[in-house]
Parts: structure tokens; sequence; C-alpha cells
């Protein structure tokens, strides 16, 4: 009588789930994997994306653009145009406050910002300099770099890449967010992390790397025959209830149960981080002065190994300045004070980033992972105030390592200021046709259909970055 009645006890307990699951921020009930790997469409050259996102916006003059003309122009009257800007307080050109210098038997120039990078990594870079986006506020930036669109209500790319290739792995999610420390959700909020209209169990999950329970909910609260019952009885009942009205978020919350369940026994071990090597743990900057170092550097060792376990989409994200410092949902926007907070910045994530593909590669992962380092605009090469610079969303710098990608490789070049593309323009639709193309998706047939429309990742847009592939 439970199981066929709808306004019975069964229904009351699918309801209760399912809202715990539409409410629960991310926690052990969702954003679980659950369907098995698909066969891609195309030839794929990688598995797996992690994708370590700088949220704030980056400034491309000081990382991975130099423009000496700003040096010679240091403090002078901006020469151009001056487009719109976040809070229009525009001062004169400021030069960057570090130097460059060329890494690798490439010579792509990194500034001092990155030492590690550069002196290690430079070689396995594939650096977009003509990066752009259409939008110059960070809420919108963020849903637009990861959605393809700057609002609400769209999947994820990580949500994208577990609905066009399934899972690997059915004890842990398939999109998986990390943080640690102090680490804050971007601008936007887990919006940008969701399945939206996708099957429920391709939203990401978040694991705090470093608490004592790293995903909400995960430690069991009664034994494993009793757990066990309780989801038997409950899967009777959905997949009655779905058989019925051919609901596929249904079945979707079936999965999401059954691999929060297993995900019980995966993920304590998972994040158990004490078999690893001192020498790697050394690698990745567990052993660095700055706290924010050793936070980050558990984030990205933590990428490594699941991936090594066959989770599709890894996202890290950044932790403020300083412990206690503010500005965590977007630590590297600095309107003001730029060389202090963008060196507290790099020097949080340049060694474990390092660290991260020196031992992809030497594990023989990187040839199957794609590393992509961005943010959601740049910043501009005159001052905000006296020592800071505004949004530009006009032509900035980001980077992709890995998975068939051409290391050693500049593509694209912003004008002489730094400030607007001249050749080789990027897209974010080019940057995630591409790095679908490389997992052997096809943008324009990774498709979704909903409210009459078939969506996509790249919506109308983007082209496959063929000069930065191998």
């Amino acid at each position: 009588m439970l199981r066929r009645a709808s306004s019975g006890f069964g229904m009351v307990a699918l309801a209760g789930l399912m809202s715990r699951e539409s409410t629960g921020a991310l926690a052990a009930l969702s954003g679980a994997a659950g369907e098995r790997s698909r066969t891609p469409r195309l030839p794929p050259r990688a598995k797996n994306v992690i994708f370590c996102y700088m949220s704030g916006g980056v400034s491309q003059v000081d990382t991975f653009d130099p423009k000496p003309k700003l040096r010679a122009l240091d403090g002078k009257p901006v020469p151009v145009k001056v487009e719109r800007t976040q809070f229009n307080n525009n001062g004169n050109i400021f030069a960057s406050p570090f130097e460059f210098r060329p890494g690798g038997r490439s010579g792509i120039p990194i500034s001092d910002l990155f030492p590690h990078l550069r002196d290690g990594c430079a070689d396995d870079l594939a650096v977009i300099r003509s990066m752009t986006s259409p939008v110059n506020e960070h809420a919108q930036g963020n849903y637009f770099f990861h959605t393809g669109f700057p609002f609400i209500g769209h999947p994820s790319a990580g949500a994208w890449v577990n609905y066009g290739l399934g899972s690997e792995n059915r004890d842990l999610p398939g999109f998986v967010v990390l943080k640690s420390g102090e680490a804050a959700t971007p601008h936007g909020g887990v919006g940008q992390w969701s399945s939206a209209f996708l099957p429920a169990q391709h939203q990401a999950s978040v694991i705090q790397v470093d608490a004592p329970e790293p995903v909400a909910n995960i430690v069991p609260r009664e034994t494993d025959s009793l757990q066990r019952s309780r989801l038997e009885f409950i899967d009777a009942i959905d997949r009655d209830f779905a058989s019925s009205v051919a609901d596929a978020q249904v079945e979707a919350a079936v999965l999401n149960y059954e691999t929060a369940y297993r995900m019980q026994a995966a993920v304590p071990s998972l994040c158990d981080l004490a078999g690893e090597t001192d020498a790697t743990r050394r690698l990745y900057g567990f052993e660095a002065k700055n706290p924010m170092t050793r936070h980050y550097a558990a984030q990205a060792l933590l990428a490594r190994r699941l991936v090594e376990r066959g989770v599709r989409f890894v996202e890290l994200t950044c932790l403020p300045q300083t412990p206690g410092g503010g500005q965590g949902p977007n630590p590297w926007d600095q309107h003001g004070g730029l060389k202090n907070g963008h060196s507290n910045m790099a020097n949080q994530v340049d060694q474990p980033i390092a660290g991260l593909l020196v031992d992809l590669k030497r594990r023989g992962l990187l040839e199957e992972t794609i590393v992509v380092w961005a943010g959601e605009f740049g910043r501009t090469p005159f001052s905000q105030g006296s020592d800071g610079r505004d949004h530009n969303p006009f032509g900035f710098s980001v980077w992709m390592a890995g998975g068939g990608f051409r290391g050693g490789t500049i593509h694209g070049e912003t004008d002489e200021l730094g400030y607007h593309v001249v050749e080789g323009k990027a897209t974010i639709y080019d940057l995630w046709a591409t790095v679908l193309h490389q997992l052997g998706l096809d943008h324009e047939t990774l498709t979704f259909r909903h409210a009459g429309r078939d969506f996509r990742l790249t919506d109308v847009h983007g082209s496959v970055l063929r000069e930065v592939l191998a």
C-alpha cells in the first residue's frame, strides 16, 4: 500500500529527500554521478579536467602578457580611448611592478609572480593572450565563464562534461568542487556549479578538503544494515513512482542517493593524505610558510587523487589573500594595492599548481588530463586610484596544459598596452569548445532539449582553437 499510494508515507519520504537535495547546498545527497562511462563521439585526447579558477580577475599585464610600453609611459595619461570600467575611477598608465623572465626551452615570458610555473612548467603551458568576455562584473563573469550565460539557470561546464561522458567511478561524483581553509564560493553562489536543467546527478559536489567531515553528512548516523534497508525501501518507491510519471529528476534522485551511500566509504579514504610521501607533499607546498599556500596545496593534491580515480571534472577554489583577509569570493580583485594583493595570491597558488603539473606528468596522467587556469576577466593597463587596476574584459590571459594541448605555445596578442586584443581573438565559448573537443565531444552536438530549445555549453557560438593543439 505504501509503495502504490501517491499520498502515502513513501511519497512523503521521497518528497523529503528531494527537498533535502534541492536545499542542501551540495551536501552528500547531491551532485552524485551514477551513470556509466559513455563512448566519446570524436577521438579523445583527454579524459578529465582540472579547473584552477582564479576568482576576481587576474591582471594579464602582470602575469603572462609583458608590455614594455607601459614602463615607458608609466604615470602618463592613457594615449587611447578609455572604455567604461566598473568604477570609472581611472588614472594614468600603470607599469607592472613585476619583472618578466623567459621560462623553459620555449622562452615563454612569465612574471616573477610565478617562479615555480615559469622554471618548471613553462613548456607545458598553452597561453592564450587574447581571451575576451562580454561581461565586466564578477557574478556575471563567473556565471559566463562557467556556463556560457551571464546569469543563473544554466549547467556548469563540469556538469556538461559529466553529462557528455558519464562517470568512470560509481563511488564518487563525476563533478567535484574543492575547498579548503577559508575558501569561499565565488560571487554568484553555488548556481555556477549547478546542473540546472540537466539531470541532477551531474551537478557539483563540494568537498572541504581539510574538514573533519569533508562532505556534509558523510559519516553514517545509523548502522549499515538499517541504512541499506531504508535506501532499498525508498528506491522501490522511487522507481515505482518514476515508471508512472517518466520524470528524469526522480531517476536522478535515485542515482544520487545510491552514490551518496557509496561515498560514505570512498570519500574519507580519498581525503586521507597520510599515505602520500614527504617528497610529494613538499612538491605541492605542504611545508610552505604561507598557510594559504598549504591550504591550496591540499586542494591540488586531492585534485590529482580524484582524476586518478576517474572523476571527470574537478574545480579548485582560491582562498583570501591572507588568513581572515576578506575578499574571499574574489581574492584576485585588486582595485587598490595590486602589488601586495597579486603577490599574496600568486604565492598561494604558484607552487601547488606547478606541483600538480609535475606530479601529473610524472605519473603519466597529464597526457589524459586537461588543466585550465583562468579568471573571469583581466585588468586595465592604467591605474584605478594610485596602485590598483579596474576590470578589463577586452583582452586577458588564460592557459591550458596537458590533454593534447601544445605546450610552450602562445596564442593571440593584445595591443602594446595590453588593453584590447589585436590578433587571434578568443572567447570563452572557444575555450570550452576546445576543451570538449579534446575530451572527444563535439560542442555543437552536445545539447539538451529544454523549454523548447536545444541548449549547449557554447550557446550558438564557439570554434576549436586548433592552433594550441598538438
